[in-house]
């Protein structure tokens, strides 16, 4: 691998009057915040009514995504320092990382393979050749002053990525759609700017420098920030199956860059704009709405649209203009003079000999016969095997572990999948909501879980009852379902006597409901059912009352 790594604690400083590089001792910690990334709530006008056509006249958006994977792996693409996202500032920089003088770039097998991994989930063409170039461009946290990209023939080519969204009248029903993925190249990262405005300062951190990174451009295959977001959720579902990128979005690690233009369906596309650096699923569904409609706006006014580079602001909900890019950028693109071209194999027999076994060595086939299963592939899975609606199955692949969870509850339980998918998916994921915590760190197992719906299902408590008992075991991780309802005296009254002589003071209590119940309206008989659970505070076996209640009323 490269050179050692050079450990640099203090951030570099540019100072902004004079241009001039200069080491300042700072102590600066950064605190990790972990969002869970959700899908806008905003809706495609075509997605509404799947029958409703847009009119011939009117603008409708075209968009298309540019998005920036960083590699999970545990150095850089071209040297051997490590990856980390805490790291103190400056602390993960190699010779090379600092672009010093004598240095050279020695390819990363892993970074390698998890493009190609991630090309053959996508339906890539893999290339078997590919070439590394040189573009040159001007960023004070890029110290070559280039960037080793794939300009003139990617890894991968010609892929599609299959997402689904919710959609019609009650957001229940599965609607289908696919985006062309044009290519996926592999590059490194730049480091990070942080700009100190009193100063007039821009701080420098290397510590991402040379992050591995893999660029999956979608051809413009979508209309609106829903269904961009809808499928930058189901890459990044398909990206931490395959172990490729963790895909977390608030660390950098999924970052969107959106082409959004507008146009009359059947007339040529209309000037883009670009909005740069989206950090969020939501964000990047608001922005690309608020674009398409101030294009629309734009346009109706008689202005015309500019080809410029804009930000998203979450604050107001706008994009904000950074730079036009009327003027065409001239990258310098030239071969990388210091790495070979990148070639991949089919399988063993296609290496080389004198290869075969080589550190560098790629093979699709071994690749190809590891990949996991995949979020579409589990959903349909779910759905055939436990007969659940693929709403629900979307709700258990989308949650980071709460499929493994379910199908261990599954297992250690009596109760049908259709009637325990409500405890998981309302319940379970209720409570882990209102706490702000993961499935990983459930303080409830599947088999603690189990448990108290065996109680459920063998009638020895009731549903309200049980609802009451997940929420002691939440607040004391360490009492099981049995233990609550001995101590708290919750278990089922079956007792006939005992009922009669509660439903017979409920009925005393309320003559108006009686009175409807005999004059037809069945569904206050729900009602004085409920009436009577609340006197029993939810032990009442159920069955019972609804015989005694129908039989005193009748």
């Amino acid at each position: 691998m490269a050179a050692c790594t050079v450990l640099v604690t203090p951030l570099l400083y540019v100072n902004k009057q004079s241009s001039l590089f200069y080491y300042k001792a700072c102590n600066i910690h950064r605190q990790c915040v972990t969002k869970k990334i959700s899908t806008s709530v905003s809706r495609c006008s075509s997605q509404a009514d799947p029958q409703k056509k847009s009119r011939p006249h009117e603008l409708v958006g075209v968009v298309g995504l540019e998005i920036h994977a960083q590699i999970q792996s545990n150095t850089k693409l071209f040297s051997g320092s490590k990856v980390g996202f805490s790291a103190p500032p400056n602390s993960l920089v190699s010779f090379f990382d600092a672009s010093l003088p004598g240095t050279l770039p020695v390819l990363n097998r892993r970074c390698v393979e998890a493009a190609v991994m991630t090309a053959l989930a996508l339906n890539c063409t893999i290339n078997k050749k590919s070439f590394f170039d040189r573009k040159h461009y001007f960023y004070a946290d890029l110290p070559a002053g280039y960037q080793i990209t794939q300009q003139r023939r990617a890894v991968a080519v010609d892929g599609q990525l299959a997402y689904s969204l919710l959609g019609g009248r009650k957001r229940n029903q599965i609607q289908s759609r696919t985006v062309r993925i044009k290519q996926i190249q592999l590059e490194q990262d730049s480091g990070k700017s942080l700009h100190d405005d009193q100063r007039s300062q821009t701080l420098i951190d290397l510590n991402r420098a040379g992050v591995g990174l893999m660029e999956l451009v979608m051809e413009p295959d979508m209309s609106c920030g829903e269904q961009a977001a809808a499928a930058v959720r189901e890459l990044q579902l398909v990206l931490q199956a395959l172990g490729t990128c963790q895909g977390n979005m608030s660390e950098g690690q999924l970052r969107v860059d959106a082409n959004v233009s507008v146009h009359r369906p059947g007339e040529e596309l209309g000037v883009r704009t670009e909005v740069k650096n989206i950090n969020s699923a939501r964000f990047l569904s608001r922005a690309i709405d608020y674009e398409i409609q101030r294009q629309i706006e734009a346009l109706g006014r008689g202005e015309a649209v500019l080809n410029e580079t804009r930000t998203y602001d979450s604050k107001s909900g706008h994009t904000i203009p950074m730079r036009d890019k009327e003027g065409l950028q001239d990258y310098r693109f030239m071969p990388e003079p210091n790495l070979p071209p990148l070639v991949v194999y089919e399988d063993r027999g296609s290496v080389p000999a004198g290869l075969l076994g080589a550190e560098g060595v790629v093979v699709l086939e071994g690749l190809r016969e590891g990949l996991p299963e995949l979020p579409s592939v589990k959903r349909a899975r779910l759905v055939r095997s436990y007969g659940l609606l693929p709403e629900h199955s979307f709700t258990l692949v989308n949650e980071d572990g709460l499929m493994e969870y379910f199908e261990a509850v599954v297992k250690e339980t009596r109760k049908e999948p259709r009637k325990l998918i409500g405890w998981v998916t309302n319940e379970l994921l209720g409570h882990l909501k209102h706490h702000n915590l993961s499935v990983s760190k459930c303080p409830v197992s599947p088999s603690a879980l189990a448990e108290l719906l065996e109680l459920q299902e063998a009638g020895h408590i009731s549903s309200t009852v049980a609802k009451q008992v997940l929420g002691e075991m939440w607040r004391d991780p360490g009492r099981r379902a049995p233990e609550v309802v001995r101590e708290q005296d919750l278990g089922l009254v079956c007792d006939s006597s005992d009922l009669q002589r509660v439903c017979q003071r409920v009925l005393d209590s309320h003559p108006d409901l009686v009175r409807a119940l005999q004059e037809g309206n069945k569904k206050v008989l729900n009602r004085l059912m409920g009436l009577v659970q609340k006197e029993t505070k939810g032990r009442a076996d159920p069955v019972l009352v609804r015989s005694l209640l129908e039989e005193k009323t009748s």
